[in-house]
C-alpha cells in the first residue's frame, strides 16, 4: 500500500530538493509536506 502512495506521491506532490528549499526557510505546509513524503518513503522501504 505505501509503494503505490508513494508512486502517487512523486507524481502529485512538489519536489522541494529540486527547488533547493532550504529546511531553515520552509513554511508550516512546505514542511508537513516534507513531512508527509518522508513518512511514506520510509514506509514504502520496509
Amino acid at each position: 500500500m505505501y509503494k503505490i502512495l508513494a508512486q502517487i506521491n512523486k507524481l502529485i506532490l512538489p519536489s522541494f530538493t529540486k527547488q533547493r528549499l532550504d529546511l531553515a526557510k520552509a513554511t508550516k505546509w512546505q514542511m508537513a509536506i516534507i513531512g508527509f513524503r518522508y513518512y511514506v518513503t520510509t514506509r514504502a522501504l520496509n
